[in-house]
């Protein structure tokens, strides 16, 4: 056996380097367009046409950003909107699907069964199917131009529901549950105090995905909102393609930078539930 741990060893080294090859080189790799839009970012549209690659940057950041704010493209106003839309979304969306994965987990009812066969259901329509409807609704109700159209519509999130029902069945220990309940604490309390912050891993995930959906959206927004001081930053972004002779390439890049900047922000502050979830789970009882 000793004779043979010294090639063991050599095996299981090699292995190791190979692995963190393969990890550098897909790090790289999903890096890399975030590379190349903030380089292209600072460079003019010739230099961009001339050589979409680049990895030094130019020296036109601030004549693409005047560029930028001369066409109908206003980042204060694009920010607040969809930071209005894509937080109050991704709040409700994650608060009451995990509300509703817990009634079907945590409790037993007559058609539990068929309540979660028709949330999946729902989940195979895709959004396209319903827009002439939804519009047509909206507009009967007068709710077109208004961000409630946006945001209310989230609370019905059936990929959300499913996966935080799948989350719960193995993380949520019933025993605690039913102890406060014992305790005499309402459901609510039980479930705002109790199930949140167990599933606090699982919510982050869903939320960073949530953030990143609503914020990039720009299907229903386009339909509903055609007053431009309620565009959202994705539907300025479309309009900076320029005219037919001419598109100010620097500028679409800067813009789309400016677009990704929010969901760096939530992702590095959620991340750290989702490493903590699995660093949780990686534990034995």
């Amino acid at each position: 056996m000793s004779k043979n741990a010294p090639g063991k060893n050599k095996w299981t080294v090699a292995y190791t380097v190979f692995q963190y090859i393969v990890c550098i080189l897909l790090t790289c790799l999903s890096l890399l367009p975030f590379i190349i839009m903030i380089v292209n970012a600072t460079r003019s549209s010739a230099q961009i046409q001339a050589h979409a690659i680049s990895f030094l940057p130019g020296t036109n950041f601030s004549a693409n950003m005047k560029v930028l704010t001369t066409k109908t493209f206003h980042p204060l106003t694009g920010f607040f909107n969809s930071a209005i839309i894509a937080v109050s979304a991704t709040f409700l969306s994650v608060y009451f699907s995990t509300m509703t994965a817990y009634s079907i987990v945590a409790y037993d009812w007559k058609f539990k069964k068929a309540f979660f066969a028709l949330i999946m259901a729902v989940l195979m329509i895709p959004t396209q199917v319903s827009s002439i409807g939804f519009y047509q609704f909206m507009y009967k109700i007068n709710m077109t131009n208004n961000f409630l159209a946006l945001i209310l519509p989230a609370i019905a999130a059936p990929a959300t529901v499913f996966f935080m029902r799948q989350y719960m069945i193995p993380a949520l220990p019933m025993s605690i549950v039913q102890s406060a309940r014992i305790d005499g604490a309402s459901e609510f309390r039980t479930f705002n105090q109790i199930v949140i912050p167990m599933c606090k891993p699982g919510m982050a995930t869903q939320a960073i995905f949530t953030f990143v959906t609503q914020w990039n959206n720009l299907f229903m927004p386009m339909i509903l909102l055609t007053e431009k001081d309620k565009w959202t930053m994705p539907m300025m972004v479309s309009q900076l393609s320029g005219d037919m002779y001419k598109t100010e390439y620097g500028a679409v890049y800067l813009g789309l930078l400016l677009t990704v900047l929010p969901i760096f922000v939530i992702y590095f502050i959620l991340s750290k539930y989702i490493i903590a979830g699995v660093a949780l789970g990686g534990v034995k009882e």
